[in-house]
């Protein structure tokens, strides 16, 4: 495993960042096709074993089960100061007008909740999972500026959203002081390239770490154009992600023509290329069969060539926004 720093930080993370949302109680929250804790325990051991570690949950998956089994399972196979453990806070968790979003009191609530719900005493990375258009940044960045200076993170990052409002909220905090955003976990793979457009070019500025989710465009990037898997069939919002134009097939052609010829499985393929971006700094991949972690891992040693990259990029064209809501 390689390491790299967590953006301008002197944090260091593994090149591959293990997202925990695969992991939960089906019976809670709407991810149907989740694993169990019996289930999804051997893949933090086996991501503990090959070298990653960062981890990546959130309060709102599974109701809150992915980060109890992330927690069990990361105090059992590694010490605490070995790992890098992030969360997210914003979506919905409990009923009644104050259940969700940014505000200071919804803030305040769910750090403490998620600590309890990890069995840890701080989270590496605190994440605003979402913009909140009904909270004031101010009011936000102020909450999380205490969370870290109380104890609770080392870190701030934030996910999707306009490149202006991560501009507006990284001069916010440097105006008053506040802690700043040091990631952005953004949506961008080989089919979903908008990102490259405007957020991308500001984190690079910025030095924001940059922790992409979706790196195998839920797995299409992995399997034949027409096959499906459980996921893909009761992913409600992955189905809004995605579009089947003929550019997006032909780029899922030409992973496999790549594969094919460095005779790799298409998903080191896939996050080689992404791992090769001048801004990136570890892909958040999901696991739910040994060899998906397997695959993640060796993508770190594999160096495509420049022809190569352009071959997987060349057949890219425009899409609408998706993944900011």
């Amino acid at each position: 495993m390689k390491y790299t720093k967590l953006g301008h930080t002197g944090l260091d993370v593994s090149r591959i960042c293990l997202g925990c949302m695969s992991y939960g109680d089906p019976a809670r929250g709407n991810h149907a096709w989740s694993l169990d804790e019996d289930a999804s325990r051997p893949f933090f051991r086996q991501a503990i074993e090959a070298g990653v570690n960062f981890f990546d949950t959130a309060n709102v998956y599974s109701a809150g089960s992915s980060e109890e089994i992330t927690g069990r399972a990361l105090a059992e196979y590694a010490r605490r100061d070995e790992v890098v453990i992030a969360t997210k806070v914003h979506g919905v968790m409990r009923p009644g007008p104050n259940g969700r979003g940014l505000s200071r009191k919804a803030i305040l609530t769910e750090i403490d909740a998620s600590l309890s719900r990890l069995g840890v005493d701080y989270v590496d990375l605190y994440q605003i999972h979402r913009w909140d258009p009904h909270t004031p940044i101010e009011e936000t960045l102020e909450a999380l500026h205490d969370v870290v200076k109380s104890g609770k993170a080392r870190y701030i990052g934030a996910s999707s959203m306009w490149a202006w409002q991560f501009s507006q909220a990284l001069y916010l905090a440097e105006a008053h002081g506040w802690t700043r955003f040091a990631t952005m976990q953004n949506h961008y793979n080989l089919l979903y390239r908008e990102e490259e457009r405007e957020m991308l070019p500001l984190c690079l500025d910025q030095g924001i770490g940059v922790i992409p989710w979706s790196p195998l465009a839920r797995g299409r990037l992995t399997r034949d154009w027409d096959e499906s898997t459980n996921r893909s069939e009761n992913d409600e919002f992955g189905k809004t992600l995605y579009d089947t134009t003929a550019s997006d097939r032909q780029i899922v052609e030409r992973v496999a023509e790549v594969a094919a010829e460095r005779n790799v499985p298409r998903a080191q393929v896939a996050l080689a290329w992404l791992l090769a971006q001048d801004a990136l700094t570890a892909p958040i991949v999901g696991a739910t069969k040994e060899h998906h972690l397997a695959d993640a891992v060796a993508a770190v040693d594999l160096e495509l060539s420049a022809d190569e990259i352009s071959r997987l990029e060349e057949p890219y064209t425009p899409h609408s926004v998706a993944g900011f809501s």
